[in-house]
């Protein structure tokens, strides 16, 4: 059975605290997982980050590389952005690239790769007119949003339960998009 890579890219929301369980669902679905984070996630799980690198068995990331720099990871068969925070969905959207997880996702788009993306905001951030423009914007790019039934449904501000993040519907999302092939 072949080997496929799933970009697995989080923002800092709190269902980022259950990405190792994450991590272990999506091999146990037989991906090879590389995790990439927003520089804030990344402070935020500063604590485990030689565990999570160890589990994927890549180096976790958060900044581009410098020129000439190798990547040590394998190319993308697929990639799930979750949690997105709302400055992750609209970055993405309006093609700000200063963070690094969002620049491979925005050049993601050019290159065909499926992706899906599952937001995690409050509905004071949904009320604000930019954000459903952005996930327009995205599934017009071909990322399956995953807002709504079926997917992420926003919460009151400092209500949101982690928890209950619909992790699977994500990585459901791709295991469609990027087949196992025998």
């Amino acid at each position: 059975m072949d080997s496929r890579t799933l970009y697995l890219f989080c923002s800092a929301a709190p269902p980022v605290f259950d990405v190792a369980r994450v991590i272990e669902e999506a091999q146990a679905d037989g991906w090879d997982v590389c995790l990439g984070l927003t520089p804030s996630a990344a402070r935020w799980l500063a604590h485990s980050l030689d565990g999570l690198a160890a589990l994927t068995g890549h180096p976790v990331r958060w900044d581009y590389l410098l020129p000439g720099e190798p990547d040590a990871w394998p190319r993308a068969d697929a990639i799930v952005v979750a949690p997105a925070t709302f400055n992750t969905v609209n970055h993405w959207a309006l093609g700000i690239t200063d963070k690094w997880i969002v620049g491979v996702v925005a050049e993601g788009i050019g290159k065909g790769i499926p992706m899906a993306m599952m937001p995690c905001v409050s509905s004071a951030l949904v009320a604000h007119p930019q954000f459903e423009r952005s996930l327009e914007t995205l599934r017009g790019a071909g990322v399956r949003v995953l807002y709504g039934e079926g997917g992420f449904v926003p919460h009151e501000p400092g209500h949101g339960n982690p928890a209950v993040f619909p992790w699977r519907a994500a990585l459901d999302a791709v295991m469609d998009a990027a087949p196992l092939t025998p």
